[in-house]
């Protein structure tokens, strides 16, 4: 196998690490919030058809400040993660360069990237509302606006306001109803909350149907990865998956991401990458890895996530949202959302 994994535990060892890829030859170095099974296939993809081989390392956090320690000397040609939060973060902190390259502009639509080209979207992901088969009738609950009725009083469960998930939602709207009406519509789904905030979006939808609530929020690869958990889909299944806003503005979706880094020692060889990343055989591959949808419109989704509709997606620009995002971080905090 040609790529090359370099677990979390090995940035301490940042110094021989980029000794070892200095003597690769043809190469690409990526650091990844995205976790290694997702990218082995689509890596192993790009170099039996280019020859050049590939080298990641994977962490949960800290790759912002790592790229800053190491400067014009950092070995990473790119960056791949999830949440527009966290790209964003590393454009402002100016740690990647602007693209202008015509693959990419054709294939990633021009909300899914950044306006100078410092980021692209290669998958993106809907922030779904779950509702219980046996406690909410089909229809009754369709938009996010719904969230804050007073009629799901006690009846609804997320993960923090606080998660980049949920921000980016608020952030969205924001961006559609102004920082006034947007906070009003939080401080109604605060009340309508049946526990404090916690877990994750799989534990909202274990919580429906554990009978803890009835509605929730989540990412819609979340339920696609139950579905396909033997020991998880009994718990997916007694919700019904909701694409909010389907009939106006659109569902709010997310995406992962990748950028071009400030240093790129590979540069050539990291923008072949991001070509083929963009591509149809590429998105298709990536976006079966974790039931996600193609950020490439010529890309169709798998068929597990085919057969739950056909999702209209919220044509908001991406980086609307992240511009929004301090304005949520506060947003939350005024209305106290997870007390």
């Amino acid at each position: 196998m040609q790529l090359k994994l370099i677990a979390s535990a090995a940035m301490a060892i940042a110094a021989s690490t980029a000794s070892v890829w200095a003597n690769a030859g043809e190469e690409v170095n990526i650091y990844s919030y995205r976790q290694a099974y997702l990218l082995e296939p689509l890596l192993e993809a790009f170099t039996e058809e280019t020859g050049i081989e590939t080298n990641v390392v994977f962490a949960r956090s800290g790759l912002a400040e790592r790229l800053e320690r190491e400067g014009q000397n950092s070995p990473a040609d790119l960056v791949m993660t999830v949440d527009i939060s966290r790209i964003n973060e590393l454009v402002e902190r100016g740690l990647t360069q602007p693209l202008q390259n015509d693959v990419l502009e054709q294939n990633i639509p021009a909300h899914l990237r950044h306006p100078d080209g410092k980021w692209f979207a290669l998958t993106t992901r809907g922030r779904m509302i779950y509702a219980s088969v046996d406690r909410v009738e089909e229809g009754e609950i369709s938009t996010y606006e719904d969230l804050a009725d007073p009629k799901w009083e006690g009846r609804i469960c997320t993960r923090s306001g606080k998660h980049p998930y949920n921000i980016a939602l608020f952030s969205s709207m924001i961006a559609h109803h102004g920082e006034q009406e947007a906070e009003q519509w939080l401080a109604g789904l605060k009340n309508n909350l049946a526990r404090k905030p916690q877990g994750g979006d799989r534990d909202q939808i274990k919580a429906i149907a554990e009978g803890v609530c009835d509605v929730s929020l989540g990412n819609s690869y979340y339920y696609g990865n139950m579905l396909e958990d033997e020991n998880q889909r009994e718990a997916a299944e007694a919700v019904r998956i909701v694409f909010p806003n389907a009939d106006d503005r659109g569902t709010h979706i997310n995406i992962s991401g990748i950028a071009l880094t400030n240093s790129a020692p590979n540069q050539e060889n990291a923008i072949r990458l991001m070509e083929f990343l963009s591509q149809e055989k590429a998105q298709q591959i990536y976006a079966e890895a974790n039931t996600e949808y193609p950020a490439n419109p010529n890309v169709q989704p798998s068929g597990l996530v085919a057969s739950w509709g056909e999702m209209h997606a919220d044509s908001l620009p991406l980086q609307t949202i992240a511009d929004n995002r301090e304005a949520a971080v506060k947003m939350v905090d005024r209305v106290d959302y997870d007390n």
